[in-house]
Formats: structure tokens, C-alpha cells, sequence
């Protein structure tokens, strides 16, 4: 096992592993920009470094500071979190290397399953179910038209290096084709430096629905049950559940069963996650690899009582999986990303600082937050503040609960998605189960007041 780990990461996610690695007995070093000084998780680890000015560019993008940070506090162990150099197989393989183990998965993996048109072939290639659609990057915008007609409207552009729903373009007649495809180029290029687009065949209504996998280094590779990501906006998660209301016990083995095959494809180690749009149907189409640990993978967690973070560290480190058959869901839990917005100005962020700070507690109940009263939150990264994660015996139960957690909860100062997420949490289309990732476009937000 593992002596020292840096966290190559800020904020709550930061915390996280750090808990993870003091439970194990792994002293912790964590890096930080200046914004960040006052920030928790550089109170709690054992070491922490400054790497530079408050820009991400110049602080946790930057690769040389990390591991400049490694070599001097001599750690065994870069864990990466989720966000930043994450999903960076150039990050993964300077780690290497520098003789630092980078705590996800090889370049290798990390570059297959980044690009999303040679990940869909790789899935294909494994027998997963893909989403129909042209194989491979689109020569331009008149090869776009062309297969979009082959296709049959209405299909979806997306960015093949793309993500967080960046470079993603649904045309529904062939007029909009052509601009569609300029406009989702120009947009990746932006923000991956790649402007390759491929094209699929667009699911209506779908569901979407994410099956957390660990694999070790002796070929074993599990699933943990799935979760129901279907609550978005813009393509970005807001609510989060497992298991999922649509999926029975019959589709739960079918979905793991394609989530193992597609990871043992790749002979992933460690923890990641395969997306999957599920249709009205429960037919389900592969449609994009995480090879890092999610946001929400507390709700996998409450279900199934497995710390993932401890068994990412594991399974690195040499461990073996659990065996499927140990595992059982339990109950059902919900995650509600808490983000300094404001719900009603389109979500525009709201850095700040806290005034007064209250999170929940009782029964079930679980934070993850780096935040307290007086914390200002900085305006240079991601507007998350936290996460409230509730446990229950069934769903209405856990509904119930979340709808306390979130009454209880205060943040003064922000305006936060509280008011938003807990109109949700009442919302009967949303109680009964019965939606998709479309919820939110015809979902009537009433409250002003935060």
C-alpha cells in the first residue's frame, strides 16, 4: 500500500480522498492554488503546497508544478480526482514517468475512451450495444449532410474529444445540418484544441443511466449497480439516484453484464463509469467511458456500503474485487449537487462569501462540502459547493428525506440551487419516476426567493 498520496484536485472532491487515505493510514499532500489557501482540504491533509496563482491554467492544469509538488513532499501516488488533468493521458503517463503512480487508468485507456467515436467502435467491437450512427470522424460539414440523410432526422453532432455537453448539436431537419456542424467545430476547437465531429442517430426521450465498474490488475472487473442521471440541464447532471426508477432487476443484470464486457475490453483498472441512453423500451446504447470517479458516486456508495475511493486506492495498489455476488443494492439514495447559482437568472454563477453555513444532518444524511461560514467561494472554477446525499428504505422515502435535508440546510450570502432542487424533490412527474433527460426543459420553477 501506498505511503503518501498527492491530490492532484481542490475542494470537495480533494476532501474526499483525503478522508479516504488518513482511514487507511496514508498521509496526504495537497496542492493548491492561491485562491484556494483558505480551502479545507488544504487544513486537513498533511502537507499542503502552494502551485500558483488562482487561473487553473497556471494551478491545477499545471503539470510541471504537480509534479514538481510530488517530488519534493515524496509521495508514492498522484490520485487526480475528477475534473482538471483527470481524463489527461499526458498527465497519467509524465506520473509514470517520474515514477508516480497516476491513481486511474493508463494513457492508453485514458486516450480510447476519450475519443468518443474510437470509444464507440471499441464498445462496438466488445458486443455493447452502440447507438446507431456513422462509424468514425466526419470528413466536414457535406459528409455530415450526407450521412445524416442516410440516418434519418433527428440525429445528434458531437465533439469526439468533447465533454460536459460542449460541441453537441441536435439537427432535426437538413436545412440546420451544415451550420450545425460549423457551429459544434468551432466549439470544440475552443474548448478541447480538437475539432472532430462525429454523428449518431438521436434517441428520443431517452433516460440516462451510468453503471459504476471496478476492475483490478488479475483481469476482474465488477459492477455496482447503476445510477439515474436523467435530472440535467444542458447536458450537466443536477440530480442523481441509484438505483434508477426505470431500470428491474432483469435490465440491471443486461446493462452490468455490457458495462463488464465493455471494461474488460479495455482491461480497465481501477474505478470508471459507462454511459448508457436508455429508451422508452429499456433498450440501452453505449454512449461515452468516465475513466475517473464521478461526482456522484456517493449514491453508489449508500447503496452498495463499498467506499470507492478506498477501492480505487486498493485496486491500484494491487488488490483484488470484491466478487459480484457479495454485493447487494440496498435501499435507494439521491444526490443533490449544490452549486453557487442562481436558478432564477439562468443559473448564472455566485461567488461569494458564505455568511452563514448550515448543513444537515440526522438519519440517513450524508455532506460532502468543503465549504463553512465565512468561506468565499472563488469565481475561477467549477461553482459546486458541495453535495447533499441521502440514504432511505425505498425511493418515496428517500424523496422525503431530501426534501428535510434541503429544508434544513442554510447558506447565506450565494444564492444557491437549494430552492430549485427542492421545487424538484415536489414535483409529482418527478415522484412518480416518470421522466427523462428533457425533465427540466418543461419544468415550471416558481420560486424567486433563495
Amino acid at each position: 500500500m501506498y505511503k503518501k498520496i498527492l491530490i492532484a484536485n481542490r475542494g470537495e472532491i480533494a476532501l474526499r480522498v483525503i478522508r479516504a487515505c488518513h482511514e487507511l493510514g496514508i498521509k496526504t499532500v495537497a496542492v493548491y492554488s492561491l485562491a484556494d489557501e483558505l480551502s479545507l482540504h488544504v487544513k486537513f491533509a498533511d502537507e499542503a503546497v502552494c502551485i500558483g496563482p488562482p487561473a487553473s491554467n497556471e494551478s491545477y492544469l499545471n503539470i510541471p508544478r504537480i509534479i514538481a509538488a510530488a517530488e519534493i513532499t515524496d509521495v508514492d501516488a498522484i490520485h487526480p480526482g475528477y475534473g482538471f488533468l483527470s481524463e489527461s493521458a499526458q498527465f497519467s503517463k509524465i506520473c509514470s514517468e517520474n515514477n508516480f503512480t497516476f491513481l486511474g487508468p493508463s494513457p492508453n485507456i485514458i486516450d480510447s475512451m476519450g475519443n468518443k467515436a474510437q470509444a464507440k467502435q471499441t464498445m462496438k467491437k466488445a458486443g455493447v450495444p452502440v447507438v446507431p450512427g456513422g462509424d468514425g470522424i466526419l470528413d466536414g460539414p457535406d459528409d455530415a449532410r450526407v450521412k445524416a440523410n442516410e440516418m434519418g432526422y433527428p440525429i445528434m453532432l458531437k465533439a469526439s474529444a468533447g465533454g460536459g455537453g460542449r460541441g453537441m448539436r441536435l439537427v432535426n431537419d437538413e436545412s440546420d445540418v451544415i451550420s450545425a456542424y460549423k457551429s459544434a467545430n468551432q466549439e470544440a476547437v475552443s474548448a478541447f484544441g480538437n475539432g472532430d465531429i462525429y454523428i449518431e442517430k438521436f434517441i428520443e426521450n431517452p433516460r440516462h443511466i451510468e453503471v459504476q465498474v471496478l476492475g483490478d490488475s488479475h483481469g476482474n472487473v465488477i459492477h455496482l449497480g447503476e445510477r439515474e442521471c436523467s435530472i440535467q440541464r444542458r447536458h450537466q447532471k443536477l440530480i442523481e439516484e441509484s438505483p434508477s426508477p426505470l431500470v428491474d432487476v432483469d435490465t440491471r443484470e443486461k446493462i452490468g453484464a455490457a458495462a463488464v464486457k465493455g471494461a474488460k475490453a479495455v482491461d480497465y483498472v481501477g474505478v470508471g463509469t459507462i454511459e448508457f441512453l436508455m429508451d422508452k423500451n429499456k433498450d440501452f446504447y453505449f454512449m461515452e467511458m468516465n475513466t475517473r470517479i464521478q461526482v456522484e458516486h456517493p449514491v453508489t456508495e449508500m447503496v452498495t456500503g463499498v467506499d470507492l475511493i478506498k477501492q480505487q486506492i486498493s485496486m491500484h495498489a494491487g488488490g483484488k474485487c470484491s466478487q459480484s455476488s457479495d454485493l447487494k443494492l440496498r435501499g435507494h439514495s439521491i444526490e443533490c449537487r449544490i452549486n453557487a447559482e442562481d436558478p432564477s437568472n439562468n443559473f448564472l454563477p455566485f461567488p461569494g462569501i458564505i455568511k452563514s453555513f448550515h448543513m444537515p444532518g440526522g438519519k440517513g444524511v450524508r455532506v460532502d462540502s468543503h465549504a463553512y461560514s465565512g468561506y468565499e467561494i472563488p469565481r475561477y472554477y467549477d461553482s459546486m459547493i458541495g453535495k447533499i446525499i441521502v440514504h432511505a428504505k425505498n425511493r418515496e422515502r428517500a424523496i422525503i428525506r431530501m426534501q428535510r435535508a434541503l429544508e434544513e440546510t442554510i447558506i447565506d450570502g450565494p444564492k444557491t440551487t437549494i430552492p430549485y432542487q427542492l421545487a424538484i424533490m415536489k414535483d409529482e412527474k418527478f415522484r412518480s419516476g416518470n421522466f427523462d433527460t428533457s425533465f427540466l426543459e418543461s419544468f415550471q420553477y416558481k420560486n424567486k426567493s433563495n
